[in-house]
């Protein structure tokens, strides 16, 4: 699969193509019914299917003061779409010159210039071009006037009430809920970083765990204990007690920290499982319970205990 950054690194005669258009941040099941189709409709029609996007998210730009956090970086964004089949990512800068297109300026020098659309595969909610005027009639009308053809995909509803959003996803993995949010994301929430060297203080308790970098991509879920999956180097998936947060027991830490302890290895090959330094996926599979502070090590222990014979069953191991 193809990256592009900019349209001018669009090759001359480009196409033709089918293309589709949004922020794909988590790549949810609504999601992949959009960019199915657009991977079908280019297969049928012997066409290049174009997937195209913006980075900074437009919520950055328009409020730089919020706090807008992504579920997932762009290339693990790329890496489903390469699975559902996209050939390409078009992946554009956005900026306020950028969002003061008009929609037909925009979809004309995005879709018709570019790209040489044929199709163009879209939700029936679909906004886009200056402060979002352009709708799905919009687009239909610019196809008209343009050339191409405009399918759409109606919405893929997450529990047969609410429309997939990759806003209540992220409401929902704040909340904790990541098997409720597994259910619109088509699989298990994910963050991706290097395992670094933390204050030991899981080993010297007698459960060593494998420490998340700071710079770790993927939206941290609530402070908690979950039961999950760790994926290492070699592609070996282990199942996981994972804790996020503060860890309140002990005094001193004040950032959120993401460690997972490896289940059912045993005591004397931990030296030899040796995770630092390896860059690592770890999967979100349910949750198990809050932080809490505890009166002393013996309790704390006795807790990790139960959380691991509880993480075990969550996950069938």
């Amino acid at each position: 699969m193809k990256r592009y950054t900019d349209l001018a690194q669009v090759p001359a005669g480009f196409g033709p193509t089918v293309v589709t258009i949004g922020n794909f941040d988590g790549v949810h099941i609504g999601h992949q019914k959009v960019l199915s189709t657009l991977a079908e409709t280019a297969q049928h029609h012997g066409l290049t299917s174009v997937a195209v996007s913006f980075d900074p998210h437009p919520a950055v730009v328009h409020n730089p003061a919020g706090h807008h956090v992504e579920i997932m970086d762009q290339d693990s964004r790329q890496r489903i779409m390469d699975s559902l089949g996209i050939d390409v990512y078009l992946l554009l800068h956005y900026n306020l010159d950028f969002a003061a297109q008009s929609p037909d300026e925009f979809v004309h020098r995005t879709f018709v210039e570019a790209l040489n659309a044929r199709y163009v595969v879209i939700g029936d909610d679909v906004r886009f071009g200056a402060g979002n005027s352009g709708d799905l009639n919009t687009m239909k009308e610019l196809g008209q006037q343009y050339g191409f053809d405009v399918i759409v995909v109606e919405d893929l509803l997450a529990d047969g009430t609410h429309r997939c959003s990759s806003t209540g996803i992220r409401s929902l993995l704040t909340e904790g809920k990541v098997a409720q949010a597994a259910e619109i994301l088509g699989r298990n929430h994910f963050m991706h970083g290097e395992v670094v060297h933390g204050a030991a203080r899981g080993r010297e308790l007698g459960f060593p765990t494998a420490n998340m970098d700071a710079d770790s991509t993927g939206l941290v879920p609530a402070d908690g204990v979950y039961a999950g999956w760790l994926t290492d180097e070699a592609g070996t998936r282990h199942p996981v007690a994972i804790s996020v947060g503060t860890n309140p027991t002990f005094e001193g830490i004040t950032c959120r920290q993401v460690e997972a302890h490896v289940i059912g290895r045993p005591q004397e090959a931990v030296e030899a499982f040796d995770l630092y330094g390896q860059h690592i996926t770890l999967e979100f599979v349910d949750y198990l319970r809050g932080m809490v502070a505890y009166t002393g090590v013996e309790a704390l222990i006795e807790q990790m205990n139960l959380d691991v014979a509880r993480a075990s069953e969550v996950l069938g191991v």
